[in-house]
């Protein structure tokens, strides 16, 4: 049974790796390096963690502020004074413990990844010998493969701020591109298997499921 799988894995990445195209490579080199995302988390996420824990800013003005970050200042003195008191203590808190299970939660889930992979030993496709010959190898690695620290920490993340902030917004489930997009990449550049990614969101799911629930019974709670 696990020979099937894995032959049925191999062949899937075949079909999947092939798919893609020299016209391509560039940005999904891009796309796989963690650097490349840092807008998406300055501008998207860290505004809906501070709405989350109660700051009430627009946009438009934290824009200006992460922009323009001296500008920001001075507009924040002069204009935009929040009282320092105990209800704005416990925000600043707030914001800290939620970083703080980010902060676990990656470190967590990237160094089971890492267990994993040299306990089990999975060569990564561009190390197969018996598929490296047919696919297309955008970027090479000496490590192991199963299961991936990308698709675990990326899933592991985003299922954390999506049960945090799905009430509060409709379309918080497009959070969801990010591990999808962020963990296909592996596979276009010939790095990870199919298997490996589907293995690291159930984990990186599941571990963010756990966490979000201490969350909420020690956190919010309080």
């Amino acid at each position: 049974m696990l020979e099937k799988i894995i032959h049925f894995d191999k062949e899937l990445l075949v079909f999947l790796n092939g798919l893609g195209s020299e016209r391509w490579d560039g940005m999904w080199l891009m796309i796989t390096k963690q650097f490349y995302w840092t807008p998406f988390f300055v501008y998207v996420l860290f505004y809906l963690l501070l709405k989350h824990v109660g700051f009430k800013i627009r946009y438009w003005k934290y824009l200006l502020f992460v922009i323009f970050l001296p500008l920001g200042i001075l507009y924040s003195i002069l204009f935009y004074k929040p009282q320092i008191d105990k209800n704005f203590i416990k925000k600043v808190k707030h914001l800290f413990v939620f970083i703080l299970f980010i902060a676990v939660l990656i470190i967590f889930t990237d160094q089971t990844a890492n267990l994993f992979k040299t306990t089990f030993e999975r060569l990564r496709p561009c190390n197969d010998e018996e598929i490296k010959s047919i696919i297309r190898i955008v970027k090479s690695s000496n490590s192991f493969s199963f299961f991936s620290g990308h698709a675990s920490n990326s899933m592991a993340t985003m299922m954390f701020f999506y049960l945090n902030i799905r009430n509060n917004y409709k379309h918080s489930y497009l959070l969801f591109l990010f591990p999808l997009i962020f963990a296909y990449s592996r596979i276009y550049l010939g790095l990870h298997f199919p298997l490996d990614i589907l293995t690291g969101y159930i984990f990186g799911a599941t571990f963010g499921i756990i966490c979000f629930r201490f969350y909420k019974k020690y956190v919010l709670k309080n």
